[in-house]
């Protein structure tokens, strides 16, 4: 790897991020260079910018610090990303008081901390479903989903809104909990 210079955090537009790696050092005289690099950095609040060769290809690469370590994003070259005003049908919406106080309403009822968000990929066990099912021998049924009818926006804050105070959110419960909920209902059945 070789680093071509430092700079602040906010200079590199995250458009720009492609894939995060951790780096380590390589042995205990590396480990010293790498604990030096890594607390520098988090000093500072600069990141190192630079190349590094991965597949016989030299790439752009960034190195910032990451809790006790160093972690290195592939980049893109600016070139590779396009510019927001190419993107079609971007329109210079004026919203109306009545419209901004239902998003923020929206918002205000749908803020939660980043880690309550299920961040699973669907695709991913929904295909190896359908692959042990095949291997299984099991017979593939697949379905289409039906395209979403267009509504005006004032309609679909108002719908999602009603949604979010209709879905309260509930405390996890354990098996214990859920086991004496299901004898409750068999008592009163």
């Amino acid at each position: 790897m070789v680093i071509e210079g430092f700079v602040k955090n906010e200079e590199v537009h995250h458009t720009l991020f492609e894939t995060p790696y951790f780096i380590g050092p390589d042995g205990d005289i590396a480990a010293k260079t790498y604990g030096l690099l890594c607390h520098v950095l988090k000093e500072s609040g600069k990141v190192g910018v630079g190349k590094v060769v991965l597949r016989d290809r030299e790439t752009p690469v960034l190195i910032s610090p990451h809790e006790g370590g160093v972690l290195m994003y592939r980049l893109r070259y600016p070139n590779e990303v396009r510019s927001i005003r190419e993107v079609p049908q971007l329109l210079e919406v004026k919203a109306d008081k009545d419209q901004m106080k239902l998003a923020k309403t929206l918002v205000d009822s749908m803020t939660i901390k980043f880690s309550q968000i299920e961040m699973k990929d669907h695709y991913y066990d929904a295909l190896k479903a359908i692959i042990d099912a095949k291997v299984a021998g099991k017979e593939i049924v697949t379905m289409t989903e039906e395209e979403p009818k267009v509504v005006d926006i004032m309609t679909a804050l108002k719908a999602s809104i009603e949604a979010a105070k209709k879905k309260p959110m509930e405390k996890a419960k354990g098996a214990t909990e859920m086991a004496e909920k299901k004898t409750t209902r068999r008592k009163a059945s």
